[in-house]
C-alpha cells in the first residue's frame, strides 16, 4: 500500500488557510483596518514636512521648500536642549525601569505562597489601569509643599519645597512614577516566559546543592534571556520616543530646561503654533533616528546572542 506523501508547513497553512478563511477574515479584518486607516493613511501627510503647508489649502498645493524644515530645527536653541533632554530621560528610563520588571518577576516567581502571589500580582497591576491624568494628579498633589512627598523629607530634617518647580527633582520623580506604575504590568509577560523554563534543570540542580539565588542565575535567567533580548531591542528602538502626554501634565516653563523633549516641543509647534510642516519635519527626524537604532541593536543583538525580530 502506498504511504501518503506528508504534507509540508506551508502546505498545511495554505489548506488552513483556506478552510477556515471566513473565521480568519472575521478577526483578522478590525486588525488590517486599524493599521492601514491610522497607522498607513498617515504617512501621505508626511511631504508635508517637505512643504510649505497652510491649513488653507491642499497639500498638492502648497510649495515644496526641501529640507528647509529641518536646517530651521538643526538650527534651532531647541534642537540640543529637546534632544539632550529625550536621550537622558530615555537612557534614564532604560537604566532603571527596564531591569525593573524583570526583578520584580524573578523575585515573584520565587514566592510560594499562591494566595500571596495573587495578591501581590494585582496590586501591582492596578496602576497600569489608571488614567495617565490621574496619575500625574496624584503626583502633582504629593509633590506640593504640603504633599506626602515633603511630608517624608521635613521628617528626615528636609525643607518643603514645591518639587515639580525644581529641575533637580523633575526627573527623579518623572523616572521613579513611570516604574512604579508599569514594573507590575511590564512582568507579564516575564512571568510567562518563566513557565516555559524546564522544571527538572530546578531539580537537578537542587540534588546538586545549587542554592535558590544560585539557581535564579544559572537557570532561570539563562531560561528567559530570548525574552528580555527582545524586549531590550523594542526598547532602544523607541529611546527617542518620550511619551509627551505625561509630561505635559508635569512639567512647567521652570522645568522646561530639564523636561522639554523631542514629542513636547512637536505639540508645541503643530498643535499650540499651528506650524504644521515645521513640526511634521522634527516628529519625522525622532522617527528616523529611532529606526536607526532599532536596526542598529536588532544586528547587534543577532550577532552576539543569536536572538532577533528578524
Amino acid at each position: 500500500m502506498a504511504q501518503v506523501a506528508k504534507k509540508t508547513f506551508w502546505q498545511r497553512l495554505k489548506l488552513d488557510l483556506y478552510r477556515y478563511r471566513y473565521l480568519y477574515l472575521f478577526f483578522a479584518l478590525p486588525l488590517l483596518l486599524y493599521y492601514i486607516v491610522f497607522k498607513y493613511v498617515p504617512l501621505y501627510g508626511l511631504q508635508i514636512a517637505f512643504k510649505d503647508y497652510r491649513i488653507t489649502r491642499t497639500i498638492w498645493e502648497c510649495p515644496w521648500v526641501g529640507f528647509e524644515h529641518f536646517q530651521d530645527f538643526f538650527s534651532s536653541i531647541y534642537f540640543f536642549r529637546t534632544l539632550k533632554n529625550t536621550l537622558i530621560i530615555s537612557c534614564l528610563n532604560l537604566v532603571f525601569g527596564f531591569p525593573a520588571p524583570i526583578i520584580f518577576a524573578l523575585l515573584l516567581n520565587e514566592v510560594q505562597n499562591s494566595k500571596f502571589k495573587k495578591i501581590v500580582q494585582t496590586v501591582t497591576y492596578l496602576p497600569h489601569f489608571v488614567s495617565t491624568v490621574v496619575i500625574c494628579g496624584l503626583i502633582v498633589s504629593f509633590s506640593a509643599k504640603d504633599g506626602l512627598f515633603n511630608d517624608i523629607i521635613e521628617l528626615f530634617g528636609g525643607t518643603r519645597s514645591d518639587l515639580l518647580m525644581s529641575k533637580e527633582a523633575f526627573r527623579p520623580i518623572y523616572i521613579a512614577s513611570g516604574i512604579w506604575s508599569g514594573f507590575g504590568w511590564g512582568s507579564i509577560i516575564y512571568l510567562s516566559a518563566l513557565s516555559s523554563v524546564d522544571q527538572e534543570q530546578y531539580e537537578a540542580a537542587y540534588i546538586d546543592g545549587a542554592k535558590r539565588f544560585q539557581r535564579m542565575i544559572y537557570i532561570t535567567l539563562p531560561g528567559i534571556l530570548p525574552t528580555i533580548v527582545i524586549k531590550l531591542i523594542m526598547e532602544v528602538g523607541s529611546l527617542m520616543s518620550v511619551g509627551h502626554e505625561k509630561i505635559l501634565l508635569l512639567y512647567s516653563p521652570l522645568t522646561y530646561e530639564v523636561a522639554d523633549v523631542i514629542s513636547t516641543y512637536v505639540y508645541r509647534k503643530g498643535l499650540v503654533d499651528n506650524d504644521y510642516s515645521y513640526s511634521t519635519a522634527v516628529g519625522l527626524f525622532n522617527s528616523v533616528i529611532n529606526i536607526i537604532l532599532l536596526v542598529f541593536t536588532n544586528t547587534v543583538s543577532r550577532r552576539l546572542t543569536d536572538t532577533s525580530l528578524w
